[in-house]
């Protein structure tokens, strides 16, 4: 059976980004995210940080009354966050490790160092009915913890997959690839992002199971250039493209495997006939 086509989650914490830095009220990010999802974006993904350094309360309550789609809010596990989210309760909300000194975030939550705190989150945010993902690195313990406390979704971090080459980078392929297939193995949703950009995306999207991706800077620095419309279009695109190779990449070898097993029957049926 095709699995659901892969959804495109567009960020637009950079267009506020260059609103804070003049500090005037354009450019929009409420404005950018009507455009993201007139162009196909599957939902809109903001950061509501602490220090309040690009996305501001007033574009999350907006976006909330406006969006068409559906809003995924990153959020660190704080008691101010989790009492925001419980009086808004988005459609989504992604628990992000958060630290003021970081340009973006780095790695994923550690949810086997903080389970009790990340636990409590996940029951308080699913009491209010929004879905809680818990943005990780791929690693089996991670995603061990997240399924114990009940967290329904993964979004597995792709930063060291995107800073990589090489060798390296196919080791880190091939930790995602085997960190989607536990996850779904559990059952769990499996999302991903970070550091995704035009000309990586197409082999995350491929990855089996990989249910969303949650992209931003690439998308509105492409903007620049082709227009905000265009960048996510160009984008989905690509991601449903690397879906379809995956998919097809495993019919293949299905149908490969299937020839051995027929190859190996000739052959034992061969030999019963010879006695």
């Amino acid at each position: 059976m095709h699995p659901p086509r892969i959804l495109l989650g567009v960020n637009i914490d950079h267009i506020a980004t260059l609103r804070q830095a003049r500090g005037t009220r354009y450019p929009d990010p409420v404005q950018a995210a009507m455009l993201a999802e007139e162009a196909g974006a599957d939902g809109i993904t903001l950061h509501l940080r602490e220090d309040r350094r690009h996305i501001q309360e007033r574009d999350v309550r907006v976006l909330a009354e406006t969006l068409a789609t559906r809003m995924n809010l990153e959020m660190a596990v704080t008691e101010e966050m989790i009492t925001f989210a419980e009086a808004l309760r988005p459609a989504n909300v992604c628990l992000v490790p958060e630290q003021r000194e970081e340009l973006t975030t780095e790695g994923g939550l550690d949810v086997v160092g903080a389970c009790e705190r990340v636990g409590e989150a996940c029951r308080r945010l699913a009491a209010v009915n929004c879905e809680v993902s818990l943005f990780i690195d791929p690693e089996p313990a991670q995603i061990q913890a997240a399924f114990e406390l009940g967290a329904p979704t993964v979004e597995l971090h792709t930063g060291a997959y995107a800073e990589a080459s090489g060798e390296a980078q196919r080791i880190e392929y091939q930790r995602l690839v085997a960190a989607a297939e536990m996850a779904f193995e559990l059952g769990l949703t499996v999302n991903a992002g970070h550091g995704l950009h035009y000309h990586n995306v197409e082999a995350i999207a491929a990855i089996p199971g990989i249910h969303e991706l949650n992209i931003g800077h690439a998308i509105i620095a492409r903007a620049l250039f082709v227009g905000l419309k265009e960048a996510v279009a160009d984008m989905k695109r690509l991601a449903i493209a690397g879906q379809e190779a995956g998919v097809m990449a495993q019919l293949d070898a299905h149908e490969h495997g299937h020839e051995h097993e027929d190859d190996h029957d000739h052959d034992d049926n061969g030999e019963c006939g010879g006695d």
